[in-house]
């Protein structure tokens, strides 16, 4: 769902599990005119009222980290390791073959996964009309949660399935929403992008006063519907915009050119977005004359009053960095989204405020990583044009976790609410690539990103933010590094079917649940296994295969191989989870074709065994 990729502070190392390289510094951008908006006031009832603007005082982040990452680490590394308090997976976006994904999910279970994350589709819910609701697909997915015995985090996914990278479905948000508010326009409900584009995959957030009340109607039916699951339930996530990100569709399909590894696409040019920015601008400064003076302009009109009419120029002057105009407008254009993000999660409480309402919450913002480390006035761009970060601060800063602190600072806005908020962030499976064309720096905002949540209390989460991620052992290693020096304290893998049906995805994720989720029994145990009468051919080994995901899984591509020093007698010792009930048997396959040369172990019954404590060794024979 994430577009392709994601995703040192500054004085200090971006780590990598074999080299500590230190980074350049960065010469900071003048921080001035620093101006928020502040978050709506919701009534709380199921039809509210919103306030859209409120300008307010930007507030700067909390003091940067005393200590910098190397001396932490000349200390003790391991002071820095965060527990997983979560280790979790993504469903499919729309399961088709339910027997299939019962496997997976029962798999899943024998790993140690705690909760299985399912998009809720607003279109296949009510796509049929206002107030007409269809559960009946995720009656038999919380069925099959159950049946498994797995947890579930739903997402309250707001946004169409289908456009992004990764997404094989297609589920538009409910088309009766477009002509549903009278003398309001489709257009007007619409992103509207530099490119003249509109966007279908979620409704504008200019459009929040009138939409966030189908929303708020959308979430108290799914408590109603779904109340009696409250235990099962572990979190609810909170989509707030395409892919279920709070960002703008800056690099969606609707626009041309604008994706991976470009800077994207302004969507600030609806009717209600000038507006919104005109009003914005005049309770700035107070008069249109005071917008003249600041941004020595010659304006004749408050309608005057747009966004760049060039945007390729305004970036490739450097507008948005070096003019009190291009300052502002991205400071509006950012936290228009921020108070977007601030609405939704309100929107959230006074929904879920039965059944639900000792839940946590969360929202996702994704690791746009490109275009980090240009050389030129690119530099950010792709974040600048999602509207992640602002202008007119320090983007090289930990004191403004390089951008991210106003965005971060959505979740920290409810430390005293009574309502936990957790942020999840994408990204920990990827490598720097500071190079043209993409100029990435994944890893580094892995790092900038979970030191701001930090720096203000946040709880954060990660994720990998393309499925193939977690088929390799780089990606793991970057997983693993990030929960080890950073604040990550929950990990949910895209998605289920990438570890749970063996190989590189299911063994690393296994291994990365017993090393580091809490709660976890601590080191690994020893089963010897022995294959007697493995008679084989040229080419031909025995295998042991099994149950949990240090067997294969029940699939004889991924099992054990064996080996024979009194054959035809096999013999293999595995390290395996402590404290768990094994069921495996012995197979023969060819080694260089695992379909190739399939015979099992006779007979129906399993080969079963416990393992020991940690650091034991229990034996467990077979025979064919």
């Amino acid at each position: 769902m994430i577009e392709q990729s994601r995703c040192e502070k500054l004085g200090v190392i971006s780590i990598t599990p074999q080299n500590y390289a230190p980074k350049a510094v960065y010469a900071p951008f003048t921080d001035s005119n620093n101006w928020r908006h502040k978050h709506t006031d919701i009534n709380p009832r199921k039809k509210v009222a919103i306030h859209m603007r409120n300008p307010t005082v930007f507030k700067s982040s909390k003091l940067a980290l005393a200590v910098s990452l190397t001396a932490a680490l000349a200390a003790s590394p391991a002071v820095l390791a965060d527990d997983a308090t979560t280790t979790n997976v993504m469903a499919p976006l729309e399961v088709s073959d339910w027997n299939s994904f019962s496997q997976q999910l029962a798999t899943a279970k024998s790993m140690g996964v705690d909760a299985v994350s399912v998009d809720v589709w607003w279109g296949k819910v009510e796509g049929a009309g206002d107030q007409i609701f269809d559960w009946s697909y995720y009656d038999t997915m919380v069925q099959h949660l159950e049946n498994a015995g797995l947890d579930w985090v739903p997402i309250m996914s707001f946004h169409q399935c289908g456009g992004n990278v990764g997404d094989d479905c297609n589920i538009p948000i409910p088309g009766w929403i477009w002509n549903h508010f009278s003398g309001t326009s489709a257009n007007d409900l619409k992103y509207r992008s530099e490119q003249n584009n509109f966007s279908n995959e979620t409704v504008s957030l200019w459009a929040d006063n009138l939409v966030i009340n189908e929303y708020i109607e959308f979430m108290n039916e799914f408590e109603s519907h779904f109340g009696a699951k409250a235990a099962m339930i572990d979190e609810i996530n909170v989509s707030m915009g395409p892919a279920g990100e709070l960002r703008y569709p800056s690099y969606n399909s609707h626009d041309s050119g604008t994706g991976y590894p470009t800077r994207g696409a302004f969507q600030a040019y609806s009717e209600p977005a000038k507006a919104d920015f005109r009003n914005w601008t005049i309770a700035k400064y107070g008069s249109l004359s005071g917008v003249n003076s600041a941004w020595g302009f010659g304006l004749g009109s408050v309608n005057d009053i747009n966004p760049p009419s060039n945007a390729e120029s305004f970036v490739s002057n450097g507008e948005h960095f070096n003019t009190q105009y291009g300052k502002d407008f991205v400071r509006w254009y950012h936290d228009s989204l921020t108070d977007h993000g601030n609405r939704m999660m309100d929107a959230a409480i006074v929904a879920f405020n039965g059944s639900f309402s000792n839940i946590e919450l969360g929202f996702k913002i994704p690791g746009i990583h490109w275009q980090i480390g240009n050389p030129s006035n690119y530099s950010r761009s792709a974040e600048i044009a999602a509207g992640l970060i602002p202008t007119d601060v320090n983007l090289w800063s930990d004191a403004t976790a390089h951008g991210y602190s106003s965005i971060i600072g959505v979740a920290a806005d409810y430390a005293s609410s009574g309502r936990d908020v957790v942020l999840h962030f994408t990204a920990l499976e990827m490598d720097n690539q500071n190079w043209a064309p993409q100029y990435s720096r994944a890893k580094d905002l892995v790092f900038w990103v979970a030191g701001g949540a930090a720096d203000q209390n946040v709880v954060i989460k990660g994720e990998n933010a393309l499925a193939g991620g977690v088929g390799t052992n780089t990606g793991w290693n970057n997983i693993e590094n990030a929960f080890t020096f950073a604040s990550y304290s929950g990990m949910t893998v895209l998605r289920i079917n990438n570890v749970t049906t063996g190989g590189t995805g299911q063994s690393r994720y296994s291994s990365f649940i017993q090393n580091f989720h809490a709660g976890t029994p601590g080191g690994d145990a020893n089963v010897t296994f022995t294959c007697n009468n493995g008679n084989t051919y040229w080419g031909q080994s025995v295998y042991v295969v099994g149950n949990i995901a240090q067997l294969g899984g029940w699939n004889p591509a991924n099992g054990v191989q064996m080996d024979a020093p009194s054959y035809p007698t096999w013999t293999k010792t595995v390290a395996v989870p402590a404290n768990t009930a094994i069921h495996w048997k012995c197979v023969k396959r060819e080694e260089s074709d695992p379909t190739a040369g399939v015979e099992w172990q006779p007979g129906t019954q399993n080969n079963q065994v416990t393992s020991g404590n940690a650091g034991t060794t229990v034996t467990s024979s077979g025979s064919f």
